[in-house]
């Protein structure tokens, strides 16, 4: 019998980042001036920083909620129904992760936070909400009738028509990326 021998695998290029990739979403308090917003973002990205890589971000703007918010504040419940929505995603040690989350806890000008661990796909394919949120119309429709004030309708505005072939290849694309992540 022959001996056989395989050669070793090559080294590529292109190194593996063993750290996970995080996406921390937050809002801050609507009673934060709005001057002094982009200040408050400041100091979670300098929270993030210190330990992680940040890889992409969206700074906060104001939104409304989608229902009310309670946060005890000074001995009391304060209800609120807006804030200044944004994110910030990056890269760290796992390890990391819990002294992290204690730093968020102590920013007192964050009304509420959630950090997640993100898939492969997340990572490749930010959702911008802030940009999302400018494509969508808002109309506000009154009706005669005396026991209806009205009814917010939300409608998506009109885009370019885009041919068939475009479409297939953007298709064709989104699925060769999903059947390389997986």
């Amino acid at each position: 019998m022959s001996e056989t021998t395989m050669p070793a695998a090559e080294a590529t290029d292109v190194a593996f980042d063993e750290r996970n990739s995080y996406e921390f979403a937050f809002h801050v308090l609507p009673t934060v001036a709005e001057g002094e917003v982009a200040g408050a973002f400041d100091e979670i990205k300098a929270h993030i920083a210190k330990n992680a890589e940040i890889t992409s971000e969206e700074a906060p703007e104001r939104v409304d909620l989608a229902y009310p918010i309670v946060k005890s504040m000074e001995g009391k419940n304060r209800k609120f129904t807006s804030s200044y929505f944004g994110w910030v995603r990056f890269k760290m040690d796992g390890e990391k992760v819990n002294e992290l989350t204690e730093e968020f806890s102590g920013i007192q000008t964050n009304l509420r936070h959630l950090l997640i661990k993100l898939t492969a796909q997340e990572e490749i394919h930010p959702f911008r909400f802030h940009e999302n949120r400018k494509s969508v119309k808002m109309v506000e429709v009154v009706k005669d009738d005396s026991d209806t004030l009205g009814e917010i309708q939300t409608e998506t505005e009109e885009s370019a028509e885009v041919s068939e072939e475009a479409l297939d290849e953007s298709l064709e694309k989104i699925t060769h990326e999903e059947e390389k992540v997986a």
